[in-house]
């Protein structure tokens, strides 16, 4: 009797945990066929704005600009951010360990407004001591998401390395391979997947972003959350809605995708 009550307890817990995840997704969903202006009254069926959402020149060129941040930004931090988690992993104990892994730790804990702050802070330093960067634009809202990014491919790469078996890199050395071959041959792909992981955080980490872009960005370089929030302060339109459709089409496509590939993997 119990365990039945707790059967049910369950089940209706998890049912109304997903109800109130994806039932705002579906409403919303369905209003971006509305044909109505006003995105609370159901006008009838259409898909006029996703039409309009392609001619509206403001909403394209943000959502590139975001693209392009996203991948430059994930490129870099992927970079950085595996260069330090592979030195904590594998350094051993250098002076200033401590204070990396707290510089590293930082972002992932700091809240996003102290972020953008400091950040714009630094970047109106910069510019009033070395000319550089000149304004904020593209460039400071690069460096910004590639800061904190880092931090997460630094997190998960130094995860990989502490179960890393590291009788394959000395059987590779016992072959004969150099430090440099050594890495690029066995190393790396071994922790190719936490790598992949890192840059797939760290772009939809960049795409998401509004707080920290809002202080680092500079007039003409708005990203694609702040164009939405912008819009959204005035207002929902079915084009935000068919946009957000539009999103939430291609992650899912993304996610069956990759769940497909997974099968295809042998099990071990």
């Amino acid at each position: 009797m119990a365990a039945q009550r707790r059967s049910w307890f369950l089940y209706s817990a998890s049912a109304l945990g997903f109800l109130f995840l994806y039932v705002p997704i579906i409403s919303l969903i369905i209003y971006s066929f509305n044909k109505s202006k006003l995105v609370t009254v159901w006008g009838g069926w259409s898909l006029q704005w996703y039409g309009e959402l392609f001619q509206n020149e403001q909403i394209l060129s943000a959502a590139w600009l975001s693209i392009k941040i996203a991948f430059i930004s994930a490129s870099l931090a992927v970079v950085l951010g595996t260069m330090a988690g592979f030195a904590l992993s594998r350094m051993g104990k250098f002076r200033g360990k401590m204070m990396l892994s707290g510089w590293i730790s930082a972002p992932l804990i700091m809240p996003e407004v102290i972020t953008g702050l400091s950040l714009l802070l630094l970047f109106v330093a910069m510019e009033g001591l070395f000319g550089w960067p000149a304004g904020r634009g593209t460039l400071t809202i690069i460096l910004a998401h590639t800061t904190f990014c880092m931090a997460y491919v630094a997190v998960i790469v130094q995860a990989r390395m502490a179960d890393f078996d590291e009788s394959l890199e000395e059987a590779a050395m016992d072959l004969g391979a150099k430090p440099s071959s050594l890495f690029f041959l066995v190393t790396l792909p071994l922790i190719a997947p936490a790598i992949l992981s890192g840059w797939l955080l760290s772009f939809t980490l960049s795409l998401d972003d509004l707080v920290i872009a809002s202080f680092v960005s500079g007039p003409g370089d708005s990203t694609l959350p702040m164009v939405i929030f912008s819009k959204v302060r005035l207002g929902v339109t079915p084009e935000v809605n068919a946009l957000a459709t539009l999103m939430i089409l291609i992650v899912a496509i993304g996610v069956v995708v990759a769940m497909m590939q997974m099968k295809k993997r042998p099990q071990p």
